[in-house]
C-alpha cells in the first residue's frame, strides 16, 4: 500500500507540473497579445482556457481519490492539501488570463490611446513570480518560495501606481474613459494574478516545512 501511494503522489506531482506550465504559457500569451494588440493570440488564450479547466477537474479528482483510499497523515497529507490548493490557485491564473486577452479584444474597438503604465515590465514580473513559485514546487525550495512572496509588493505597488495615473489621465481627457477603464482592469488583472502566485509560493512553504505562512508574513 506504501508503495502504491507514493507512486500515486510521483504522479500527482507531474500533474500539477503538467498544469503549472501549461498556466505559465497562457500568461505569457495573454501579455504578449495586450502588448501587440495580436486579436489571433487572445482568440487562443481563450480557446485554451477549456484545456486548463480539464486538467483542474482530473488534478482534484486523483487528489480526492488519494484521500479516500489511502488516508495519508503527516508530510503525505500536507502534500496532498497543498496541491489541491495549488490546483484552484493554478486554475484561477488561467481565468485572469483570459480575462487579459478579453481585455485585448475590447481595446481592439476602442479608438487608439496609449496605456499610462507599462504593461509590458508588469506582466513581466508577474511571469517571473508564477515561473519562481513553480520552480520552488519542482525543488521543494522554501527560500525561492519566500522569495516570491516578498515580490508581491512590488506589483502591489506598481498596481497602485498604475491607478493613480489612470485616475490623472481620465482627469485630463475623459473622451478615453472607456480605453482607460480597460486598462485599469487589465493591472488589476495582473495584481491578482500576483497574489495567487503568491499563494502558491506559501503552499509550497506549508508543504515542504509545515508552516502557514499566509496572512502571518515571512517568518
Amino acid at each position: 500500500m506504501a508503495v502504491l501511494l507514493e507512486h500515486e503522489l510521483t504522479d500527482l506531482k507531474k500533474k500539477i507540473l503538467e498544469l503549472g506550465a501549461a498556466v505559465e504559457g497562457r500568461v505569457k500569451q495573454a501579455v504578449q497579445a495586450l502588448v501587440t494588440g495580436d486579436c489571433q493570440l487572445a482568440e487562443r488564450v481563450k480557446t485554451g482556457d477549456s484545456e486548463i479547466d480539464n486538467l483542474e477537474i482530473e488534478l482534484e479528482e486523483e487528489c480526492l481519490k488519494i484521500l479516500a483510499l489511502h488516508q495519508p497523515v503527516a508530510s503525505d497529507l500536507r502534500f496532498i492539501v497543498s496541491i489541491l490548493k495549488i490546483n484552484n490557485d493554478l486554475e484561477r491564473v488561467a481565468d485572469f488570463a483570459v480575462n487579459l486577452a478579453e481585455r485585448t479584444f475590447d481595446l481592439d474597438k476602442e479608438m487608439p490611446i496609449e496605456c499610462p503604465y507599462d504593461i509590458a515590465r508588469m506582466g513581466e514580473l508577474v511571469e517571473r513570480m508564477l515561473k519562481m513559485a513553480l520552480d520552488s514546487l519542482v525543488e521543494q525550495d522554501t527560500v525561492l518560495a519566500r522569495e516570491t512572496v516578498e515580490m508581491d509588493n512590488e506589483v502591489d505597488t506598481m498596481h497602485r501606481e498604475n491607478f493613480a495615473k489612470i485616475k490623472e489621465a481620465i482627469r485630463s481627457d475623459l473622451k478615453r474613459l472607456d480605453g482607460l477603464v480597460y486598462y485599469l482592469s487589465i493591472s488589476r488583472y495582473l495584481e491578482r494574478m500576483g497574489d495567487l502566485a503568491t499563494n502558491v509560493a506559501e503552499d509550497v512553504v506549508y508543504q515542504v516545512d509545515g508552516e502557514i505562512i499566509r496572512h502571518g508574513g515571512i517568518q
